[in-house]
């Protein structure tokens, strides 16, 4: 006998508490499988395709496309088989989720509260709903054979398809979330380490100061910023002809993170005009040569990695909590990209590792993602250092806010003939304005200068770059 199960939105991770329905992608009496996507969501950082833990019919589904729904509100119902017929369930499971016999158990609860869900149950069918009580009291026997076993703690579906997707078997995991929740980086670390999946994937030591101190922060725009974000729409315009605008989605957490930034951050800004002619010659040799094309872009993300590994102290946070410094040993390279949606600001893992041509593919390949609004929320965040090229508006400089957590970022303006002395003459030269803005915590002027004359030296000289390769 087949009883109705309701899947709610999951926590998508990175401090999510919302994300509007986009698209469905079933319809009510369609039979879906097994971790297949139901419905495409849009939350302030990306679109996802969310998938349902539950294979059966569905039998309802809540809420319109374009209606904004909290985590844990429910998405559909599924009408799904007994449970003597797939007692594993899907294994890979959401918390709180899934078709193991733990969760069986929670359904016979709810069960017995069937008037305080009767409203939002409406849509199911008579018959479905009827049912329900009759089949709760089965879930016994199938909790025998693996009473331990319980669902695997997983935060994100996200993280789900990326373990599934690279062979990587949750269940071997320690998750290093609270409670043991399984992250994006555990997965990520296993992929790296598959000898030490079973013990170390969630433990290793670098990523731990990150993890807690973004772990601390996530909670204080929600209990600052995003709550004028919720209630001004809903008051009327005092002016006549004003216009109000939901501040949420992407322009609700740029705000909310730029907002922080200024509070928590005392930054500073120092600038230098560099002559970018010796940069552009070499870059137009390169592309002279059989092999892809390198960006420009690609070019100032290796003067910036050599830049971190001179002075590592702009490559670290700062957590506030602990009054310590966490000087990051990895590059994870952010850059501002401008989209129908926003600002976003993808982010290169690994930075530092890669070549020129390595940079340029992942480039192309984030910016397309960005355009197309299908980034993921892994792809937006974790980046140690940003790159701001707005150079691409036409202006010359800026004293850009710094992308809290990191503790810096270095902005690129437009390239322009100017008069200019070299080597002793007059000459028109392509002149660029460099600008680093820096957390004043982490270092000092001398610091910041000396990271941004090498840099501009390398721009001036490329071949000052031969002497870290």
């Amino acid at each position: 006998m087949a009883h109705v199960l309701e899947f709610k939105l999951p926590d998508l991770g990175e401090g999510l508490t919302e994300a509007e329905i986009v698209r469905w992608l079933v319809q009510v009496g369609d039979v879906v499988a097994v971790d297949q996507p139901v419905v495409e969501v849009e939350t302030a950082k990306a679109m996802v395709e969310v998938p349902c833990p539950y294979g059966g019919v569905v039998t309802a589904r809540y809420g319109e496309e374009g209606t904004e729904l909290p985590v844990g509100a429910p998405l559909l119902t599924v009408a799904v088989g007994e449970p003597e017929e797939s007692p594993e369930g899907s294994g890979n499971v959401l918390v709180g989720y899934g078709t193991q016999a733990p969760a069986a158990r929670r359904r016979r609860v709810r069960a017995g509260t069937a008037l305080a869900d009767g409203q939002a149950r409406r849509p199911a069918t008579a018959e479905t709903a009827s049912s329900a009580p009759v089949a709760a009291p089965a879930p016994p026997p199938a909790a025998t054979p693996a009473p331990a076993a319980g669902p695997v703690p997983v935060i994100s579906p996200l993280v789900r398809k990326l373990a599934r997707d690279n062979g990587v078997d949750l269940r071997q995991l320690t998750g290093s979330g609270p409670d043991g929740l399984i992250l994006r980086a555990d997965v990520e670390n296993a992929l790296r380490a598959p000898a030490a999946r079973a013990g170390t994937a969630g433990g290793q030591a670098p990523p731990a100061p990150v993890a807690a101190l973004g772990g601390r922060a996530a909670p204080a725009p929600v209990a600052t910023s995003g709550e004028p974000s919720v209630t001004a729409p809903a008051q009327p315009a005092r002016a006549e002809g004003a216009v109000r605008i939901p501040l949420k989605g992407v322009r609700g957490a740029v705000a909310d993170k730029l907002s922080r930034s200024r509070r928590e951050i005392p930054d500073a800004t120092c600038w230098v005009d560099a002559d970018a002619t010796e940069l552009l010659r070499a870059r137009t040799a390169m592309n002279a040569t059989t092999g892809p094309r390198i960006s420009l872009l690609a070019l100032l993300a290796r003067i910036c990695a050599a830049a971190l590994a001179r002075f590592p102290e702009l490559n670290s946070t700062v957590d506030t909590e602990a009054r310590e410094i966490v000087r990051l040993d990895r590059v994870h390279l952010g850059f501002a990209a401008q989209t129908g949606r926003g600002l976003v600001v993808p982010v290169v893992r690994d930075a530092h590792t890669r070549d020129a041509e390595s940079l340029t593919a992942e480039f192309a390949r984030l910016t397309e993602a960005a355009r197309a609004g299908t980034l993921t929320p892994g792809e937006l965040t974790g980046g140690t250092f940003t790159l701001n090229n707005y150079g691409v508006f036409g202006v010359d400089g800026s004293t850009p806010i710094v992308n809290h957590p990191e503790a810096a970022m270095l902005g690129v303006g437009r390239i322009v003939p100017k008069p200019w002395v070299h080597e002793g003459e007059l000459a028109v030269r392509q002149v660029v304005q460099l600008s680093l803005t820096f957390d004043h915590r982490v270092c000092d002027g001398g610091t910041a200068g000396g990271f941004l004359r090498y840099v501009a030296d390398c721009v001036e000289q490329p071949a000052v770059l031969l002497r870290t390769l």
